[in-house]
């Protein structure tokens, strides 16, 4: 079940990537019925097909360029339903044993729920509401199965036990685990910042506001844009108009859109340096290491791609790389609060060891 469930996450990242794929290649609306594609399985190609498809739908005639990206997403996406589904029938066969099925079940209902979102979206004309809710249901989805991930990992190790003396309570260094304990709100203080700005971006893609500014560190010349208008911008109650395609917001509205971002890349970055290197400074035996590593790496990889994003124009690789490292991002994190959540078991049970050695000694 681990080889599936890795494979799983794998998926959802690449049907992140193939949303992003769709978005900016304008194919969001390249089949305009929902599941399939003019009425049939595939894009239709064949004069003969292609004839009937645009009988049937007169108002959108059929550009197989922009159909395919569409179909392709929409493959990707039911073969992640139908392995979450494998996951969750599997993890019920084997609740048993100890496996875990509640999480797999919740996956498997929530997988229905994007789905409906992939259809809204279709079926509302790319409404960015849906449009921003479905991106972030992607990663929430592939948030889902990395958690599974990490606890069908934690139940298939089996830790040696060591042989226990009273030299133990003299050797072992417990106190960088009780300082990191402390930083535990702080972690899930950047979780939130990240899926804060994940969400930004979600807001940003659905109303094409990633060209607003196209200059560094000023937009439009100018550091805060005097025209911006906000309360446009995160409008939720905007109307569609026949379709959102190309998006229906003026120029300061997606200014004020962009500038959001950028003021939530910044405090992303700031509040992660700061914790990160909080946690080296606190991480005695050195027990985060890897995990703090992680996220660094993830941290400057958004940045830059972030950055080429603007000084190249939004470039199709850089832009699906974006979104990709945002999940990258948000996984690191939380894996990062994973293990730190694992440091306090040994601590515990290392304070209880040496306590039972202290009253053996004594009685």
């Amino acid at each position: 079940m681990i080889n599936w469930t890795v494979f799983s996450v794998c998926l959802a990242v690449l049907v992140i990537m193939l949303g992003a794929w769709t978005r900016l290649v304008d194919a969001g609306l390249g089949c305009p019925d929902w599941p399939g594609c003019y009425g049939f399985i595939t894009v239709p190609q064949s004069e003969s097909s292609i004839a009937i498809a645009n009988a049937r739908f007169p108002g959108t005639p059929v550009d197989v360029a922009k159909g395919w990206p569409e179909m392709i997403h929409r493959y990707a996406a039911g073969t992640l339903g139908l392995v979450v589904f494998g996951l969750a029938a599997s993890a019920v066969r084997q609740r048993r044993q100890g496996m875990p099925f509640r999480l797999p079940l919740f996956i498997a209902g929530f997988i229905l729920l994007q789905g409906a979102f992939g259809m809204w979206t279709v079926t509302l004309k790319l409404w960015p509401q849906v449009v921003a809710l479905h991106l972030l249901g992607g990663f929430t989805t592939v948030s889902l199965l990395t958690l599974l991930l990490l606890r069908l990992r934690k139940l298939s190790a089996t830790p040696a036990l060591p042989v226990r003396g009273a030299s133990d309570a003299i050797v072992k260094p417990a106190g960088s685990d009780s300082r990191l304990a402390n930083l535990r709100p702080w972690l899930y203080g950047g979780l939130l910042l990240v899926v804060l700005q994940i969400a930004l971006g979600a807001w940003t893609a659905a109303n094409y506001a990633a060209v607003a500014c196209t200059d560094l560190p000023t937009c439009q010349g100018q550091w805060w844009p005097e025209d911006m208008d906000f309360r446009h911008g995160f409008d939720i109650t905007q109307q569609v108009g026949p379709n959102y395609l190309g998006g229906q917001l003026t120029g300061d509205g997606r200014t004020a859109i962009h500038i959001s971002h950028r003021a939530g890349a910044l405090a992303v970055l700031v509040y992660l340096t700061g914790l990160l290197a909080c946690i080296r400074l606190r991480d005695v035996n050195q027990a985060l290491r890897g995990p703090v590593r992680l996220v660094a790496v993830t941290l400057v990889a958004q940045i830059i791609l972030g950055l080429a994003n603007i000084l190249l124009h939004i470039p199709l690789p850089v832009a699906v790389a974006h979104n990709a490292m945002g999940a990258g991002l948000l996984l690191s994190v939380i894996y990062l609060i994973w293990r730190h959540h694992l440091l306090p078991r040994a601590q515990a049970a290392g304070a209880t060891h040496i306590k039972t050695i202290h009253q053996e000694a004594t009685a």
